[in-house]
């Protein structure tokens, strides 16, 4: 019976190893990230993302933070705009785990029968998302650098503004490019 309650246990664990949030990002290698300090966001890029107010202020609240933290500053003349959108799609996972004792039949090596195996199948439905940051040069109005996270979101009210800092925060750790992390 301690088996039987391992099981869900067990589930937790694995569905708590799939939380991470996959990183990356792209740049202008010409660009002079160096000379930029200051950045505004861009509001008509922002109004076209299709998600809710609420999650586009703790995005906004998480960018803000992190670009506090590189050095920059808002401005009505900024050196960058910060835009961002955003993509989800709902995953499915499916799988079973067992267990049992029994015995092969036939000769040689293989796989045998056993006739007393339990086990359970699983089917895991969860929404996969994707944050895009794009940074612009406000001169030139041209992409310089692009950070990409993907991960699982949640649905849950009291852990969003983890999930989406968490998001932010590791897209962030890529900027700005040829940084010593």
């Amino acid at each position: 019976m301690k088996t039987i309650k391992f099981i869900p246990v067990l589930l937790l664990f694995l569905l708590a190893s799939c939380s991470s949030v996959s990183v990356n990002s792209d740049y202008d290698p010409k660009a002079p990230f160096a000379s930029f300090k200051t950045y505004a966001f861009s509001k008509n890029g922002i109004d076209k993302v299709e998600i809710s107010d609420l999650d586009k202020k703790r995005i906004l609240y998480a960018i803000e933070e992190q670009m506090t933290a590189k050095g920059f500053t808002k401005s009505e003349t900024p050196d960058v705009i910060v835009n961002f959108f955003t993509k989800e799609r709902e995953q499915v996972s499916v799988g079973s785990f067992g267990w049992g004792m029994g015995m092969g039949y036939g000769y040689g090596w293989g796989w045998g029968y056993s006739p007393m195996m339990w086990g359970n199948n699983y089917v895991n439905r969860y929404i996969e998302g994707t944050l895009f940051i794009d940074i612009v040069d406000a001169k030139k109005k041209e992409l310089v650098w692009q950070g990409v996270g993907e991960g699982t979101l949640t649905q849950n009210t009291e852990r969003k503004d983890a999930r989406i800092k968490e998001f932010v925060t590791k897209i962030f750790v890529q900027y700005p490019p040829g940084e010593k992390k």
